[in-house]
């Protein structure tokens, strides 16, 4: 594919978009083999979907490139997924974690499984705002390390250390889950595991040639200038269809999860990772861009506490705070 001439790049971005398709449709497999709701979107979906981010660090670290198109790529990442991907949704379809009764006379659910319904709504009520307040966390900690203009290996694996205690934790609420229901993992997992281990290394590969494609660009707007914009937007192309997609299916909780668990992968791990090859300077800008994406992970954590739903007016406002941070972001 290499020597494809002009089609090696389309070749290399297909190879990329076919490995991030594979990892997730392997995982409705997953969610049957006891990862369900929003413990799926928590610990299952932000590697099928941030794998992209999690790579890319990874190559610019390992080729020595700039630390600032790491810290672009992520607050990129982050940002469109706390605005445009759940704004785009919300406006669409709306976003309640609390579903509405149905019009109708309809057929009345005996009181236990009504019940256990409210239960689960409960729960991933619960569950999403413990992710959100891991955003607030998360973002805040990386703040104020990088309050000094530079984060160095000591800050990485401070950062690496924050997001794997916070996997751990979500480890052991699977298995707990799994005991109480009694459940237990299938022989299917060992092949979907595998597919997702093919799938990351298709992303690996088409992370490393296009990276190296795009930094011996220097003219244009497909070019080493913009390589933290154009890899951001790359890498969240799996998770905008995975949005669109549970929220069409109808499972909210889902797509808010996936989104802010996707979130963590590139704040703090990714950064993390590129703290521990070089130290990296932290431009006030990026400083900004923490700023904001803690304004809306308060406003997100708030209207899911008061009212278990975003409003689709809160869609709009989400939508048009993502232009708002384009215009400013490619004007700078």
């Amino acid at each position: 594919m290499a020597n494809a001439g002009p089609w090696a790049p389309w070749c290399f971005l297909g190879v990329f978009l076919a490995g991030s398709f594979l990892m997730l449709w392997r995982l409705e497999a997953m969610n049957a083999s006891g990862v369900e709701g929003t413990v799926l979107g928590t610990l299952v979906m932000p590697y099928c979907s941030g794998m992209g981010n999690l790579l890319f660090a990874f190559v610019v670290g390992a080729k020595g490139g700039s630390g600032g198109e790491v810290l672009t790529n992520c607050l990129v990442n982050n940002v469109t997924n706390l605005t445009l991907l759940i704004g785009l949704p919300t406006m669409l379809w709306g976003m309640n974690l609390v579903p509405a009764p149905k019009p109708g006379k309809a057929k009345p659910k005996p009181k236990r499984k009504a019940r256990d319904a409210q239960q689960v709504h409960k729960l991933n009520r619960l569950s999403l705002l413990l992710t959100l307040a891991a955003v607030l966390f998360f973002t805040g900690a990386l703040w104020a390390l990088g309050r000094r203009g530079k984060l160095d290996f000591t800050d990485g694996l401070v950062l690496i250390g924050l997001f794997l205690f916070w996997q751990c934790f979500h480890v052991f609420e699977v298995l707990k889950n799994n005991v109480r229901q009694q459940k237990t993992w299938t022989w299917k997992l060992p092949l979907d595991l595998g597919l997702l281990a093919l799938g990351a290394y298709a992303v690996y590969v088409s992370t490393d040639w296009l990276v190296d494609w795009v930094s011996a660009s220097h003219t244009g707007f497909i070019s080493a200038k913009y390589l933290g914009w154009l890899s951001g937007w790359l890498d969240v192309l799996p998770n905008a269809v995975l949005a669109f997609y549970y929220a069409w299916r109808g499972n909210p909780e889902v797509v808010y999860t996936s989104q802010v668990g996707d979130g963590h992968i590139c704040i703090p791990l990714c950064i993390g990772v590129y703290a521990l090859y070089h130290p990296m300077q932290v431009p006030v800008a990026f400083q900004n861009g923490l700023l904001l994406l803690l304004a809306v992970a308060v406003l997100h954590f708030l209207l899911v506490m008061v009212f278990g739903r975003l409003p689709r007016l809160v869609g709009w406002l989400l939508t048009f705070l993502y232009l708002v941070f384009l215009v400013n972001g490619l004007g700078q």
